[in-house]
């Protein structure tokens, strides 16, 4: 049985500047590019039986130079990050000025437009749910890399250790890292996490 490997993509300028980066597409920065190239030989150790890539070109280019995109990569847009809403494009210090003591896990977004209209944590975990429903039909045959967003991930490991949505809040995840979630004795675990490319 396979493990599932999450990549979050590599830094971008809005990661770095705290910005929330939901469907807005922005492409890695060049040292977000260094850093997924050397996710290279991790990846190139293990057995791939499916690569699952977010729509997004800063995940599509971190798969690309991680060398996962020998053809197996597939786009799933259940990848996509969390749709902020109205709060897309600030970060965490602008929306408390407007919401003191505002926390995404607990409050939520606004509505943006029509191309942001924004999502909650119980729909980011519903498309979590479709992801790993794809993925483990594969762990048979080996390993699948899901490469994709930090809190749509986050949401993803809550749900696939059989949490609510909401408990991503508990799993950090800084990009261009690598996470590791399997088994033991049957039973769902995190087997390493947030692991920077240089471990």
């Amino acid at each position: 049985m396979g493990d599932l490997i999450l990549l979050r993509h590599g830094q971008t300028e809005w990661s770095a500047a705290g910005k929330h980066t939901g469907r807005t597409d922005v492409l890695p920065t060049p040292r977000g590019v260094a850093g997924a190239a050397a996710l290279a030989p991790l990846l190139a150790r293990r057995m791939i039986a499916a690569v699952f890539v977010s729509p997004a070109a800063r995940a599509r280019r971190t798969a690309e130079v991680a060398g996962l995109d020998d053809g197996r990569a597939k786009t799933d847009p259940d990848l996509w990050e969390w749709d902020y809403g109205g709060y897309e494009g600030m970060t965490t210090a602008q929306i408390q000025r407007e919401r003191p003591g505002w926390y995404l896990w607990r409050d939520g977004v606004v509505p943006g437009d029509a191309a942001h209209p924004g999502e909650t944590v119980e729909e980011v975990g519903a498309r979590a749910d479709r992801v790993l429903g794809r993925a483990v039909a594969y762990l048979p045959d080996g390993d699948v890399v899901l490469v994709a967003h930090g809190h749509v991930l986050r949401v993803l490991t809550a749900r696939w250790l059989r949490l609510p949505a909401v408990d991503g809040r508990l799993f950090r995840l800084d990009t261009g890292t690598a996470s590791t979630l399997g088994f033991e004795h049957d039973e769902p675990v995190i087997l390493t996490w947030n692991v920077p490319p240089s471990s």
